[in-house]
């Protein structure tokens, strides 16, 4: 289906009949551009998720710092960069846009970034459901002028909306003086991130040129953040609607047009089936979804020391066609989300996850507002090498993280590594305490002499990050792991995560042991990848560590 047909779906014939003809002007001018543009294509797609202004030098733009970094540590590791947001904003690390076409002032500018675009892949997030109230949108609105009077969600909050689903304990409404007195807007995350309103085909209109601008700019992947609430409507949760699913159609078609070898990946941090239906038919929607089950799945493997759940778990896991693939992960700039898991892990067990990892690792939980006014856990706030370290000693602690992370790597999808789980990071607790916001407690920026004084020591920071750019190198090295090679989840001891990748050229044993003691068992022939040993028969994995092994069929 074109995007005119999205188009006419969302809005019906007449309303496309106005607005078609500058929409079709746009996506001709974004076309043109892309096509003297090179392509940049790769082959296992290893993402790396950071922000923009993760490392820092006195005197220095922060993407030329990055750029710095990228070319000593980087280069030949990483295919994708995926940038989190980088326009102005006003709160919540970049996720409060103060403008959509400018880049925040200690950055760099367009060009800085599309330098980087000819060294990796770019994935841009755009935060498409809201702006910042600090905004030339929002603010204008206030001031009455005619033209974005209706790019905001006016509500009385004498209505019901009970059944709204809310990622937050913020109000969903909240009041703001405007030039005609007191009005309340829709503000899903906070009161200062107004949601857009998308009934509004001025408001789809803008977006799409932000979305091209973006895609001209070298962010050839886009993310949609937050995309499951786009489409309000009163008297319904307001979650993954219809028409929601329409506008990720639409942009799935205009990147198609203008740029074939992008893609689009959605966020949506809900249970597995809603998630997944952003696939569509497997043609016509997101290129990936994220994997949200994964890091709780592999935190609960190891607080049962049993991998059952996350067997039978995979075991189920399908794709509608070979142009779709999971975009896995284990820790991002957000928590780690408890709502996907639920209906696949008890609700007993998740509250005894939860407490576990308070108690052992210094986790901050974060709470949702329920329809019957009861709060839920939504988030777990920890560092990932936190979360799998626990108290164990430094070794142990190691072989855990590195464990999860060859079941990120090896599973079929694309894999993403968050910068501080590349770095090892452990909980920023002064973070947190400064910003008062528990997502703080992974978010901290480096200044980058500092760091890589820590990476040229042989310390702790570099032997995770060595060891993880070896399981990466490795990774890459064989076919088996391409997204598209078949995947076969094994039954056997329930210690054990034990699956087979199969691509043209290779075969890959991958076995996972979640538990404290060693696990031997039967394997076919075949050789140990890490350590070149010949394997016959059986094999035994050590306590909380794993094995690759290429295996002849």
């Amino acid at each position: 289906m074109s995007w005119e047909n999205n188009f006419i779906n969302i809005y019906g014939q007449e309303c496309a009949d106005k607005w078609l003809p500058s929409v079709q002007k746009r996506i001709q001018k974004s076309k043109e551009i892309m096509d003297k543009m090179p392509g940049r294509e790769s082959g296992q797609h290893i993402i790396l998720i950071t922000y923009p202004d993760q490392f820092g030098r006195a005197g220095e733009k922060k993407l030329v710092s990055f750029e710095k970094f990228s070319q000593k540590y980087l280069k030949g590791v990483f295919d994708v960069i995926h940038f989190l947001p980088f326009c102005p904003y006003s709160s919540d690390d970049g996720f409060s846009v103060i403008d959509y076409r400018k880049l925040e002032d200690s950055l760099g500018d367009w060009e800085d970034l599309q330098r980087l675009g000819e060294e990796f892949v770019l994935m841009y997030d755009f935060v498409c459901n809201h702006v910042s109230a600090h905004s030339e949108w929002f603010q204008k609105c206030l001031a009455g002028d005619a033209k974005y009077s209706d790019f905001f969600i006016e509500a009385d909050p004498k209505e019901d909306f009970s059944q709204v689903v809310r990622p937050r304990t913020t109000p969903l409404l909240t009041r703001f003086e405007t030039c005609s007195g007191g009005k309340y807007y829709w503000t899903t995350f906070s009161r200062d991130q107004i949601d857009l309103n998308f009934k509004n085909p001025a408001v789809l209109c803008e977006i799409l040129d932000i979305f091209l601008t973006y895609i001209e700019k070298g962010g050839t992947w886009i993310r949609l953040d937050a995309i499951g609430f786009l489409w309000k409507e009163p008297g319904t949760d307001c979650m993954h609607h219809p028409k929601t699913h329409e506008i990720v159609k639409l942009m799935r078609s205009v990147m198609e047009e203008v740029c074939p070898s992008g893609r689009i990946i959605t966020e949506t941090n809900v249970p597995h089936e809603d998630n997944i239906s952003y696939f569509g038919d497997g043609t016509d929607e997101s290129h990936m979804v994220y994997q949200f089950p994964l890091p709780m799945l592999v935190l609960y493997s190891f607080y049962r020391q049993s991998a059952k759940t996350l067997s039978d778990w995979a075991g189920k896991l399908w794709l509608p066609t070979g142009q779709t693939t999971f975009f896995n992960f284990l820790a991002s700039h957000d928590g780690i989300g408890v709502n996907p898991v639920r209906g696949i892990v008890p609700e007993d067990e998740i509250g005894g996850l939860i407490k576990h990892l308070q108690k052992k690792t210094g986790a901050l939980v974060s709470y949702k507002e329920n329809a019957d006014g009861t709060r839920s856990a939504y988030e777990i706030n920890v560092s990932y090498f936190s979360a799998v370290g626990e108290d164990y000693d430094f070794v142990t602690a190691k072989r855990r993280f590195l464990n999860a992370h060859a079941v990120l790597l090896g599973m079929k999808g694309n894999p993403a590594i968050y910068v501080h789980s590349y770095l090892g990071s452990e909980n920023d607790m002064e973070g947190v305490e400064k910003s008062g916001m528990n997502r703080s407690i992974n978010r901290k920026k480096f200044d980058l002499d500092e760091l890589e004084a820590e990476l040229e020591s042989t310390g702790r920071r570099e032997q995770i990050r060595a060891d993880m750019e070896r399981l990466i190198r490795i990774r890459k090295s064989r076919d088996a792991f391409d997204a598209c090679a078949e995947q076969e989840i094994l039954t056997g001891p329930e210690e054990l995560f034990q699956y087979i990748r199969r691509g043209k050229q290779s075969r890959v044993l991958c076995l996972h042991n979640f538990s404290e003691k060693e696990v031997t068992v039967r394997t076919l022939p075949g050789t140990d990848i890490f350590s070149g040993e010949t394997v016959m028969g059986t094999a035994e994995v050590e306590a909380f560590g794993f094995r690759w092994i290429a295996v002849e069929e």
